[in-house]
């Protein structure tokens, strides 16, 4: 047996030019990014400030940064896809091969679904949670930097396979029997099962920690329904990763156990059931919608709110909105599989959920709605995706309405009106949200606001390029095209596509603005500068310098009521104390670690050395995982004091920005 296990130079595709450039290019990017900070003698500081920091904000802005890297990535693909399918008509074969296609569409649904947008909401949560519930850290800051390093294992494994093997060809959702060995024998559903189980048990542990930290670190007296609706809305999808995501775990590890030593969970031959994989695989999928859109359902609250100068209507009808939505994402699962030939008890029980469902979600586009009426409304770059999401998300429910009617979705199971309906929820909601929160809380981060004249042209050239580029496939659905199509033979289908590739150019635009959005505002930082509450906010975010400080808080906050900084600022405009009239005393900060860096590197070489068969190698990743878990385990030093000295020249030295 070689040393190499499956591995030789055969695994690296150079009689295919795209991927081969694709790789290049992306190697390229990242040698002289790498070479750009070396040459500069950023290291000492990106290691000390960042790789080994464990404070939650750090790590926050690390998690955007991941998934903003990956929103280019997954792009990518779409171009490709939507291009492909574009010219692709009659006798013209357009410009991908069919194995090329394959998995393309695999890697644009498990990069934009685990690696950007799982990311993006994670990196909100983490920023933003801490600093709601007035508190100086996460329950279990080491695991959060874990986590972060699982989740760019997972990443970088993924993209590993771009260049080093291949990817899956069998979807997002690897369905077997496609994805069992007899149907994929390759290294591409091994490459999706490790990446996703890696970055899984960093994801876990992240809802874990969330749970943890919302439930037992509040600042004193913010009792649960003191605390803003984005914590709400946190909890509640942490609360579904924490039930959901040891479902995916087991489900994969099956089909693992499946393709590495011959057990039968899914394979029909051995009296195993694909079916059963369905279910599975589902009952932790229809839950994973709600755990990317609540966080967005928070932003949304949090920025309607603060534009309008109004407190959010109907709060305790959002909280329990909120948690009905985390319940009732369990029992709608077998919508997704209405055609299986279930019994019509069971689609009917299935369709009434996914309708009953709808009805929290109702409430909450009703509250934001009256939100908004009779308040003096400052229309923003963060309230004009919050907007569009209304109207955006309000035409993607209803299409999902309509197909959890089961005849319905007989017709509509597995066309491009499914396609529509998925990306107008996904993109209409976590993707309009999160773009929503990096705009609003952008200049908490880093003391400057981002430009608004660039962040509308983006958001403009999203909403349109969104509606050119979706509604056609709702046609497409109703005239037969299916998904997954790396060509055609319709002719009459070719316009639509091309109306597609259209509005893909449109969204593009949309990015493009974004990165230029983002290096105009570097540029002109000094003149964009702001306080620490640049919008008039109304949580406890916007009660601490801009960027916050290590420790937070210099004083952890008493709450009296919701929307915490907007009543202390109405009761203390007039009678702010000094701060050099307040007494601090020394702070505890958790201290730096390489756990989570060292981690995901082992993590790495585990993944790489299971997918090719490279035992040995294998052995020692996950050695080296069990010494760090230990060293870090027996450790002498947890935390670090801040002197009272260095807490009171801070708060003496932004007295102005933070005073209310």
């Amino acid at each position: 047996m070689s040393l190499l296990g499956k591995l030789d130079w055969s695994a690296i595709p150079f009689d295919q030019p795209i991927i081969m450039g694709a790789s290049g290019g992306m190697i390229l990017a990242v040698v002289s990014v790498l070479s750009w900070v070396t040459l500069k003698g950023y290291v000492p500081y990106l290691w000390r400030e960042w790789i080994t920091s464990v404070d939650h904000k750090r790590i926050g802005i690390m998690y955007t940064v991941l998934a903003l890297v990956m929103l280019l990535r997954g792009f990518s693909d779409a171009i490709l896809m939507r291009t492909q399918q574009a010219v692709a008509a009659g006798g013209s074969q357009g410009y991908l091969p069919p194995e090329h296609f394959d998995q393309i569409f695999s890697a644009h649904g498990t990069i934009m679904i685990f690696f950007m947008a799982m990311p993006f909401v994670i990196g909100m949560m983490n920023f933003v949670v801490p600093l709601q519930l007035g508190v100086r850290d996460m329950a279990f800051p080491t695991l959060n930097s874990v986590a972060l390093g699982l989740t760019a294992s997972g990443i970088l494994l993924t993209n590993i396979s771009l260049a080093v093997g291949e990817f899956s060809k069998a979807g997002w959702v690897a369905y077997p029997p496609l994805s069992g060995l007899q149907f994929s024998p390759g290294v591409g559903v091994d490459y999706y099962l490790w990446a996703l189980q890696i970055s899984g048990v960093g994801t876990l542990m992240t809802g874990i920690n969330f749970v943890t930290t919302i439930l037992k670190t509040r600042a004193p007296g913010m009792s649960y329904m003191r605390m803003p609706v984005f914590c709400w809305t946190s909890l509640a999808a942490n609360l579904l990763i924490v039930a959901a995501f040891p479902v995916l775990t087991a489900t994969f590890a099956m089909l693992l156990l499946d393709r590495y030593l011959g057990f039968h969970f899914f394979t029909i031959g051995g009296q195993g059931n694909p079916m059963m994989y369905v279910n599975l695989f589902w009952i932790w999928g229809h839950p994973e919608v709600y755990i990317l859109v609540l966080p967005a359902f928070g932003i949304f609250s949090e920025v309607v709110s603060t534009f309008s100068g109004k407190p959010l209507f109907g709060y305790r009808s959002m909280v329990a909105a909120t948690m009905a939505i985390c319940v009732l994402s369990f029992v709608v699962w077998l919508h997704h599989f209405f055609t299986m030939g279930a019994s019509a008890n069971v689609n009917g029980f299935f369709g009434v959920m996914t309708m009953v469902i709808a009805v929290p979600t109702g409430v909450k586009v009703f509250n934001w709605l009256f939100t908004l009426y009779g308040g003096r409304i400052r229309f923003t770059v963060p309230i004009l995706w919050s907007i569009g999401f209304m109207v955006t998300f309000v035409i993607g429910g209803m299409t999902g309405v309509l197909m959890a009617v089961p005849p319905a979705d007989f017709q509509l199971h597995n066309s491009l009106f499914l396609i529509a309906h998925f990306h107008n929820v996904i993109i209409g909601g976590t993707v309009f949200g999160v773009m929503a929160g990096y705009n609003y809380w952008f200049p908490k981060a880093f003391g400057f606001q981002l430009d608004e004249r660039w962040g509308k042209i983006s958001f403009w050239c999203w909403l349109i390029g969104f509606y050119i580029a979706f509604m056609p496939l709702y046609g497409l659905g109703l005239m037969g095209m299916t998904r997954r199509m790396q060509h055609y033979d319709v002719a009459s289908w070719q316009p639509w596509l091309v109306v597609a590739a259209c509005g893909v150019a449109v969204i593009l635009a949309g990015i493009v603005s974004q990165i230029i959005q983002l290096v105009v505002s570097i540029r002109n930082r000094e003149h964009l500068k702001v306080t620490a509450d640049p919008w008039d906010g109304r949580t406890l975010e916007w009660a601490t310098a801009s960027p916050p400080p290590a420790w937070n808080f210099a004083v952890l906050p008493q709450v009296t009521d919701v929307d915490a900084f907007w009543k202390k600022k109405q009761r203390e405009r007039v009678q702010a104390q000094p701060a050099s009239e307040r007494k601090f005393e020394p702070i505890e900060v958790p201290k730096n670690s390489a756990t989570g860096f060292v981690t995901a590197f082992f993590a790495v070489i585990t993944g790489f050395a299971l997918i090719w068969h490279i035992w040995w190698m294998a052995g020692v990743g996950a050695i080296g995982i069990f010494v760090t878990v230990l060293a870090f385990a027996f450790r002498d030093e947890e935390e670090i004091e801040i002197p009272a000295e260095q807490v009171a020249r801070f708060e003496r030295e932004h007295e102005a920005e933070i005073a209310v």
